[in-house]
Order: C-alpha cells, then sequence, then structure tokens
C-alpha cells in the first residue's frame, strides 16, 4: 500500500476517531501497515494475525466487526473496530484500536462476560455475588466459579444497577447475596456473603454502604 492511499484513509478516519488511536491494516493474513498510538499493540510488518484478534474476525467473517479483546491476544486489552477492505484487489482488513475505556465510557450493564480457565462466558448480573481487583485484575464470582474481566472497578461502578454496592477500593457486592454485616476486632464494618465470603467495608466507604443499607 502506497503512502498516498494510507494518508488518505487516515485523513478520513481523523474525522472520527481520536488521533492517538492506532491504526492497522492487513492483507491475506499478515499487516502490511501499522501506526501506534494508544493503546500500543506492538504490531510490525509482515506479522501474521492472531487468533482472536480483531483483524482474524473480520476476515473470517467478511463484515464490520467491533469487540473488546482481553490482554491474552497482544498484552494489552483494548476495543477494536475491523472493516473489510481491498488493497489492489487482495481482500484486506483495517482496524482502528482503541483504549477499552472507548467503548465501556457509558454503556450500562446486563451481564458480565469473563475468563474462566480457557473459556469467555457470558454471565448475567444476577448471579454474581461479588468483584474483586486483585494483583492489577478484576474477578467476579459467580456460581462458585471465579471469572477475570477487562473492566476497572471504576468503570464498573458507574455501569452496574443499584443492586451493586462498592464496599472498598478493591470490592463491589452484589446486594442480595448479603448474608449479613458484623464488627470486625477493630470496630470496622465486615460483610458476611451467604456463601460464607467476608468481605471488608473500608472507613472511606462505611457512611456511604450505612446510607444505602440504611442501618
Amino acid at each position: 500500500m502506497e503512502n498516498k492511499e494510507l494518508n488518505q484513509i487516515k485523513t478520513i478516519l481523523e474525522d472520527w476517531i481520536p488521533k492517538d488511536a492506532s491504526i492497522a491494516i492487513a492483507v491475506k493474513g499478515r499487516y502490511i501497515h501499522y501506526s501506534a498510538g494508544i493503546p500500543n499493540i506492538h504490531l510490525s510488518k509482515g506479522e501474521t494475525v492472531k487468533e482472536g484478534s480483531i483483524a482474524e474476525m473480520t476476515f473470517k467473517k467478511n463484515c464490520k466487526v467491533d469487540a473488546l479483546v482481553d490482554d491474552s491476544v497482544f498484552g494489552v486489552s483494548y476495543y477494536g473496530i475491523g472493516y473489510p477492505i481491498h488493497v489492489k484487489d487482495e481482500p484486506g482488513v483495517l482496524v482502528v484500536i482503541l483504549p477499552p475505556s472507548h467503548f465501556l465510557k457509558n454503556e450500562p450493564l446486563h451481564l458480565l462476560t469473563g475468563k474462566h480457565e480457557e473459556t469467555w462466558c457470558p454471565v448475567p448480573l444476577e448471579h454474581i455475588s461479588h468483584i474483586e481487583s486483585l494483583q492489577k485484575k478484576t474477578w467476579f464470582y459467580a456460581a462458585n466459579k471465579t471469572y477475570s474481566a477487562i473492566h476497572t472497578l471504576k468503570n464498573l461502578e458507574t455501569r452496574l444497577p443499584n443492586s451493586f454496592l462498592r464496599i472498598h477500593r478493591s470490592y463491589i457486592v452484589h446486594i442480595p447475596f448479603i448474608q449479613c454485616i458484623s464488627r470486625d476486632f477493630s470496630s470496622g464494618l465486615v460483610i458476611k456473603l451467604k456463601d460464607g465470603t467476608e468481605l471488608p467495608v473500608s472507613q472511606t466507604y462505611v457512611n456511604h454502604v450505612r446510607k444505602r443499607l440504611e442501618f
């Protein structure tokens, strides 16, 4: 692909995507162009399209694809939009690569999709007991299974329904799963879930928890 063609594509894209977005173009299963932005998934010219990437999905479906991709593909999570194109009569794809927050900013959640072992599973919110931030990853718990998710607690807090309650910088609890609330040895609050899990309420959130649960 000549620089003139690339510049035309970039000019068109600048009208509707952030200027710092990454852009990738692949033809016949290999990348022929990559403009690094934020996030940077570090593609190289000639690199094979990876399974699970937006480019791979777009090649397979031969239609516009947009999806969140977790960090297992490129080591960083991203929101990608893929478009089928033709480059010198060869089938190709153009992928716009954006931070996950670009997609997640204001959309209300109806379920959480998480990774359990090697499988991604959409889980209805009503099945989730609590959500945890641990070791720079987000985990949620449902039906005795643990799932990893690409969301941050900060983002989830604004998108989950009122039945979910932030109780700590590391925890969001689903109110229907609460069995009782008690004090610990330091007079702080501890929430016990119906499965026996105990979660601390940090001092920052004590008044918020009391107000929401009216006690």
